[in-house]
């Protein structure tokens, strides 16, 4: 009985473990509702990549103001767009080294020419990208942004 007990504990943390690591995964329609909530929060969305070196360098910024505002109506999302190779190797690394699981969407829609222009007309598909939005009034970064940069923009958003 004792064997039994220790074979189904030692189940259960490798299940669990391993449920940890599960990245939330969509295509492009399944990540439209995240981009268009109309309610009083202030949605960051960071589009980036693991083999992005600007991406990588920008995302302590991002992680000290989620943090940072975390009692507060503002709300991170990272949508990565690693490819699906790196997923074990780069990806889940990264985000089980940052404590960043539950903040990350893995987009896996590899039609990029459909989706882009969704998400800013003016968008040429590079990364860093981040739109930040309250309701209806959106403003987007096709570039990388400092954490003052950062921290100004979602402070006139929640005014």
């Amino acid at each position: 009985m004792k064997r039994f007990i220790v074979v189904m504990f030692f189940s259960l943390v490798m299940f669990f473990n391993g449920q940890s690591q599960d990245l939330e995964m969509t295509d492009f329609e399944g990540l439209q509702p995240v981009l268009k909530k109309s309610n009083d929060t202030t949605y960051v969305i960071n589009f980036w990549a693991t083999w992005c070196k600007p991406c990588v360098e920008e995302m302590p910024g991002f992680l000290k103001a989620a943090s940072e505002m975390k009692s507060e109506k503002v709300r991170f999302v990272f949508v990565s767009l690693d490819f699906p190779s790196q997923v074990d190797t780069r990806l889940k690394p990264f985000v089980k080294k940052h404590d960043m699981a539950d903040m990350v969407i893995l987009l896996d829609d590899p039609d990029s020419n459909s989706w882009i222009e969704k998400v800013d007309p003016q968008w040429s598909g590079a990364i860093p990208a981040t739109l930040i939005y309250k309701g209806i009034d959106r403003d987007f970064y096709e570039k990388s942004l400092s954490y003052n940069d950062l921290i100004n923009i979602i402070e006139r958003k929640k005014e």
